[in-house]
């Protein structure tokens, strides 16, 4: 029995589906799975009420099963397609990667009111909020003396590249080899599925944009094997200082393929048990990507 989604989903319930629905594909919640409001708002820190929103949305794309009393259990995702789940306006993650994005083409200046923003983007002042503190927790933004926000310093010059690729070394190769460290096969038999494709190809033939999917999610995914919250969220900070650089560092560094080749070699040390080999493999590997920046 189906359930009818919400006519106008709130742009948290439409964010939250999203989540959710990543790691049912993911395989974090097998088919079967009984889904408890009550857990999942805990889970994802937010209220029960979109939660509730949000499993309405993924009802109506088949990746979930509604049963009075019994409540919501995951379905059987093996033949289906990434849902396209979508809301009245633009959600905080949405705004936030935009905002993101218009940065990195330097579509946005350096200082900014939220104003000027609302001019700008069709969006709700409480998402345009919440996206602005999303950006200023995670150190792309801060806030003016005077009035509104500017951009933190960014990896445009040679000084805060070198430093944050020195800091990179020391965090993602100690990930490798943290007593935490819990290797998810599927997840990594995927990733080297994804790289294996784009080494068949030329560079000429790769976007920066796609490239910098691949390599972010790579290393993001290897600091959330590591098992440290802290560690997990330096690298999602230093993706995020890369993403605001891609339209110029990654058109300057066209090493795709090779970046990719390298990639491979640390999945084959992970998959033969060799975190040591990895974390050297890793050093090797940010070596090469700062000597060639």
């Amino acid at each position: 029995m189906s359930t009818a989604a919400p006519a106008r989903p709130t742009p948290l319930q439409v964010d939250l589906a999203r989540l959710i629905a990543q790691d049912i594909l993911a395989r974090r919640y097998t088919p079967g799975t009984h889904l408890s409001e009550e857990a999942l708002a805990a889970g994802y820190e937010v209220s029960r009420t979109p939660v509730r929103g949000a499993l309405k949305l993924l009802a109506t794309q088949g990746l979930i099963t509604h049963r009075p009393n019994s409540g919501y259990t995951v379905a059987d995702t093996a033949a289906l397609p990434p849902p396209a789940i979508t809301g009245a306006g633009p959600t905080q993650q949405e705004l936030y990667r935009r905002l993101i994005d218009d940065r990195a083409t330097r579509a946005l200046p350096d200082q900014f009111t939220e104003s000027d923003l609302l001019q700008r983007y069709p969006a709700p002042r409480s998402v345009l909020v919440k996206a602005l503190l999303q950006l200023s927790a995670d150190g792309l933004i801060e806030k003016r003396k005077g009035h509104g926000w500017q951009f933190a310093p960014s990896l445009e010059g040679r000084a805060a590249l070198d430093e944050s690729y020195r800091f990179r070394m020391a965090i993602e190769c100690a990930g490798l080899l943290e007593p935490t460290f819990k290797l998810d096969r599927d997840a990594l038999a995927r990733m080297r599925a994804a790289h294996e494709a784009l080494a068949q190809r030329q560079d000429a033939d790769i976007s920066a944009t796609e490239f910098f999917a691949l390599n972010a999610s790579f290393h993001e995914m290897l600091a959330r094997f590591s098992g440290n919250r802290y560690i997990l969220q330096a690298v999602q900070q230093q993706n995020q200082l890369r993403r605001l650089e891609e339209h110029a560092a990654f058109h300057r560094d066209a090493r795709y393929v090779g970046s990719t080749q390298e990639h491979l070699q640390i999945i084959d040390a992970l998959q033969t048990g060799d975190q040591e080999l990895a974390a050297r493999l890793m050093r090797r590997h940010l070596q090469a990507s700062l000597q060639a920046s």
